[in-house]
């Protein structure tokens, strides 16, 4: 734990991101190996023991640190209030143990070689005492509180809280080890996506220069597009790029290999079961591949997708029965072509693997794919639903120049998509966002002007501030909530409205306040849907906070009607 620990404490003072790596190489090149796997883990967004194992609630470990050092729950919830991070909170409010019981300088902690390591606390003493008695978990947990120094102790509290942010991300970790082991970095992105265990032969394997046994039933890293700020006329002649409208469904990858067929979502999860008429699909096709795409909702006999709330009914189902199939069926319009009959392609440029991709569809499935891709921003095949294809490629959006790109891209909502792609043709399929290639070119947000009516402190560093707002739109003569919005407000902003929330607050709801309902904000959302889960019968996406419309009385704030009427 002290070297663990003294990397939490290296990361968290860093300011800058070589220094960040630099810290990770030192930590990987130095630490036991099952230590080295389980930082990984935890650096890498893992938490202990996993969504089901249960070592302390938040609500168990303000009350057992309470009891600890002798303070009543309310103290105990103000200074939480005022630090803003449990984790740090509880390390604070508990004393050191004796000078000499345990490591307290770096030094100390490069030349004990006592105590039990990050692997040894997670796997002895945390992981065994999951989900069992509360006494026997405060047990464990106290009795580490009254061994370890500051430092470990707030180690310790965040592999409690899974609260282990600390400006590192999953690609910087990445770096480090690459720059370690000397193996690709895009290779070891692979070999991390889905799931593994936190052992030292995970991290052998993860950094060895050989193939290994599990490589080729993984997917590769997605390339992700860059927002493209401004207009694209910067970017060179419209010819030199691909078009394609950006859909609102599932990224997901296709695989078929000889080991069978799987899904993988952009998020790193196996959908397999779940749509079992894309794996249909893809059992039929003439060839081993791995293709990228997105996985949509479709109307059966539609030429445009289902909103995206039709296909949320469909995520969650492991095995969907015949009612689901017929009310939501999935179809994937695949982007690119990454594998073919086991040759990597992504090096090659996108305009060899886009042809050999609609050679490939076109093969699988008569004219339907390509004849849609040959109509450019034309209708998807249309067909009796039996008949049309359940993986078709993404049309190509024709534009003589970036002004037709321009108009088609304002139509771009009529058609239930989000804007358009821009893809230079002559790109290799990169992982990760790396600006240049790929650009999301996003239709302006929809918006509506709506009145604050309660607030609530944020976390972190904002964790003393009002920066979590609930909006309202008029229904009659009352304000019905439509909409929570987290950003938008520079820090002026943020502060001036705290100050005046704290002088307008109407009653308090535990952490939640209300307050005078008149200040209007305009809002900014992505798209809008019909929901039986909000009073206000629709539910927004991606809400933020446009501007301060000060100018505005609430009187004058949309209707929730305005709202409705926009959704799908």
């Amino acid at each position: 734990m002290q070297r663990f620990a003294a990397l939490y404490e290296r990361l968290d003072r860093s300011t800058g991101t070589a220094d960040r790596r630099r810290a990770l190489v030192d930590y990987f090149r130095d630490a036991p190996p099952r230590d080295a796997a389980w930082a990984l883990w935890l650096l890498s967004g893992g938490k202990v023991g996993g969504a089901r194992a249960r070592i302390a609630s938040t609500g168990e470990l303000r009350a057992w640190v309470g009891e600890e050092a002798g303070l009543p729950d309310w103290l105990v919830e103000a200074c939480h209030h005022q630090v803003g991070d449990l984790a740090e909170t509880l390390a604070l409010l508990l004393d050191d143990p004796p000078r000499g019981s345990t490591a307290t300088t770096a030094a100390d902690v490069a030349d004990q070689a006592g105590g039990p390591g990050l692997a040894d606390w997670i796997e002895t003493r945390l992981a065994p005492v999951a989900n069992a008695e509360p006494d026997v978990r405060r047990a464990v947990v106290v009795e580490a509180w009254r061994a370890l120094c500051f430092r470990e102790r707030l180690a310790f509290n965040k592999l409690l809280t899974g609260a282990l942010r600390v400006g590192v991300s999953q690609g910087l970790v990445q770096q480090a080890l690459a720059e370690l082991s000397g193996v690709d970095i895009a290779l070891i992105a692979q070999r991390m996506l889905g799931r593994w265990t936190p052992d030292a032969g995970f991290l052998a394997r993860l950094l060895s220069p050989e193939a290994q046994p599990g490589d080729a039933a993984l997917p590769y890293p997605f390339f992700l597009a860059s927002p493209l700020d401004g207009g694209p006329e910067a970017l060179g002649p419209v010819g030199d790029w691909l078009l394609e409208w950006k859909w609102d469904g599932i990224r997901l990858q296709l695989i078929r290999r000889p080991g069978g067929i799987a899904l993988w979502s952009r998020g790193e999860e196996r959908m397999d079961g779940r749509f079992p008429e894309i794996e249909a699909a893809a059992a039929r096709l003439p060839r081993d591949c791995v293709i990228d795409g997105e996985l949509l909702a479709w109307m059966p006999g539609g030429d445009a997708p289902m909103p995206f709330s039709a296909l949320q009914t469909r995520i969650q189902r492991l095995k969907p029965g015949p009612k689901s199939l017929a009310a939501a069926p999935a179809r994937v319009l695949a982007y690119d072509l990454l594998e073919l009959d086991g040759e990597d392609l992504r090096a090659r440029p996108l305009r060899q693997r886009r042809a050999l991709l609609a050679e490939l569809l076109g093969q699988a499935g008569g004219a339907g794919p390509v004849q849609a891709a040959r109509e450019g921003a034309g209708a998807l095949d249309a067909a009796d639903p039996a008949d049309a294809p359940r993986i078709a490629l993404s049309p190509r959006v024709e534009a003589a120049d970036w002004t037709q790109a321009a108009a088609l891209r304002e139509a771009s909502r009529a058609r239930g998509v989000e804007g358009l792609m821009l893809k230079r043709l002559d790109s290799p399929y990169r992982h990760g966002r790396r600006r240049g290639d790929w650009w999301k070119w996003k239709v302006d947000p929809l918006s509506i002007d709506a009145v604050l009516i309660y607030a609530q402190s944020g976390s972190g560093r904002r964790s003393t501030l009002f920066t979590d707002y609930t909006f309202g739109l008029w229904d009659g003569e009352v304000l019905v909530p439509v909409a929570k919005a987290y950003s938008g407000l520079d820090d002026a902003g943020i502060l001036r409205l705290d100050r005046w929330i704290r002088a307008h607050t109407r009653e308090r709801f535990g952490p939640v306040r209300s307050v005078d309902p008149v200040q209007v904000f305009e809002l900014g959302f992505e798209g809008v849907n019909r929901s039986t889960r909000h009073k206000s019968g629709v539910a927004v996406r991606f809400p933020r906070i446009l501007r301060w419309r000060e100018d505005k009385p609430a009187e004058e704030a949309d209707r929730v009607d305005a709202l409705r009427a926009l959704a799908r």
